[in-house]
């Protein structure tokens, strides 16, 4: 976060957009329950904010980030969680150390730009107090299941990997003073969702760009030759969408995703297969068998004394013997087929199937008896993809953060929020 320390060389930028005081700064300006939010410690929170990188946060926003950090503060006291002065200096520290500072140096900056060290130890509090708030009321209910992890890998694995994006480009003057006013615009032309030709209208007349002429229209990039800071921002939009605005020195910056390039990872269209058969003597035989089955453990139970005949096996889809593929392919998992040969018939069952890729991030691929079955030779290398336990993180904090979200929601819809 080195980038927001820009601010502090604004100092004298940020007074300057920053509101006048109302004569009585200690006036409260809303009430949350029984406690008060002042006209000061907004106009405080209003200038952290733009310290930290975002000069157009507007007082309106300040106050409602000082309502949801007295709720998070209100919900803390509920569980009996209170901040340590240990635990509060560590979460000082770990938040300067995010721009090379100590706590100290950076309260004397943020001192320097008018923010006094009360705005800065508030902000930190509340943080540290909703994560354990989190923690014990919110974590101990979220689970994450394997057919999850199984399903986000599938996602990954069939997603294209981008390599070349056509962009269009907006880029709105925000000389001294202006800041503000340039965002606001900027905020309105990314909120309108317009369409590809409409962001090129909005370029010919807003944008102070070269490209402004021909709508903002930039050349085919790729991916690579992006500035790294720029490139999530680009890869996490589909085509017909626009980003939020981006803060330059001395301009607000929109991007508009006309269309993109890109490819299969290798061996992302390889399955590996895991299916049971069993011969009998007829197709009757077979299909009756197969309609009281439920699953492939089943399928043992269900055969009966014929249980130690069931072949299950793990194979690349391309080992699979014609005429049973044939049958699988058309199947969802623990449904049943049957292949008639005439003068016997194979019972096939579908266990699983999943990508190559994926299988080879399992720890029970393997579950065929048969020596050098090629499950192996069948999974290409596949280091560009996260690993289970990855993926099950970052599904578990998604799942946090949405939960978190949701709990602060309620908290509002219970409080009573009242102003003056």
């Amino acid at each position: 976060m080195r980038h927001f320390l820009s601010g502090f060389a604004l100092t004298a930028a940020l007074a300057a957009a920053a509101p006048a005081l109302a004569q009585n700064p200690f006036e409260p300006v809303v009430y949350i329950n029984s406690a008060a939010i002042t006209r000061y410690e907004v106009e405080q929170r209003q200038r952290f904010m733009q310290i930290l990188g975002a000069p157009g946060t507007t007082a309106e926003q300040a106050q409602q980030a000082l309502i949801d950090d007295r709720l998070r503060n209100h919900a803390a006291r509920q569980l009996g969680i209170v901040p340590t002065d240990e635990g509060l200096q560590n979460g000082l520290e770990e938040f300067a150390g995010r721009a090379g500072l100590s706590a100290a140096e950076f309260t004397a900056a943020l001192e320097g730009a008018g923010v006094e060290p009360q705005a800065y130890r508030d902000f930190v509090s509340a943080g540290l107090v909703w994560r354990q708030v989190i923690r014990e009321r919110v974590v101990p209910r979220i689970k994450v299941s394997e057919a999850e992890v199984d399903q986000e890998l599938r996602r990954v694995i069939e997603t294209p990997i981008l390599s070349r994006v056509l962009i269009s480009e907006l880029i709105i003057p925000a000389p001294p003073g202006q800041e503000e006013q340039a965002l606001n615009l900027a905020r309105q032309i990314a909120g309108a969702g317009l369409s590809s030709d409409e962001f090129e209208a909005a370029a010919r007349q807003y944008s102070a760009a070269d490209s402004a002429q021909s709508g903002g229209r930039l050349a085919w990039v790729n991916i690579d030759n992006l500035p790294p800071s720029l490139r999530p921002v680009i890869t996490a939009l589909q085509p017909g969408q626009t980003t939020q605005p981006l803060t330059v020195e001395g301009a607000v910056v929109l991007f508009h995703l006309r269309d993109s390039q890109g490819t299969l990872r290798p061996g992302a269209t390889e399955q590996v297969i895991d299916y049971a058969t069993l011969r009998l003597p007829t197709a009757a035989d077979a299909a009756t068998l197969g309609a009281r089955t439920r699953s492939c453990d089943d399928l043992y139970v269900q055969a009966g004394a014929q249980a130690g005949q069931v072949q299950r096996q793990t194979v690349p889809q391309g080992a699979v013997p014609t005429l049973i593929a044939q049958r699988l392919a058309t199947m969802d998992a623990n449904e049943t087929g049957v292949v008639d040969y005439g003068n016997g018939a194979d019972l096939v069952m579908l266990c699983s199937r999943q990508p190559a890729l994926a299988a080879d991030l399992s720890d029970d691929v393997a579950t065929t008896a048969l020596p050098d079955d090629g499950v192996e030779a069948a999974i290409p290398e596949a280091n560009a993809l996260p690993t289970r336990e990855a993926v099950r993180d970052e599904i578990f904090n998604r799942k946090a953060n949405a939960a978190a979200e949701a709990y602060l929601a309620e908290l509002r819809a219970e409080a009573l929020i009242r102003r003056p």
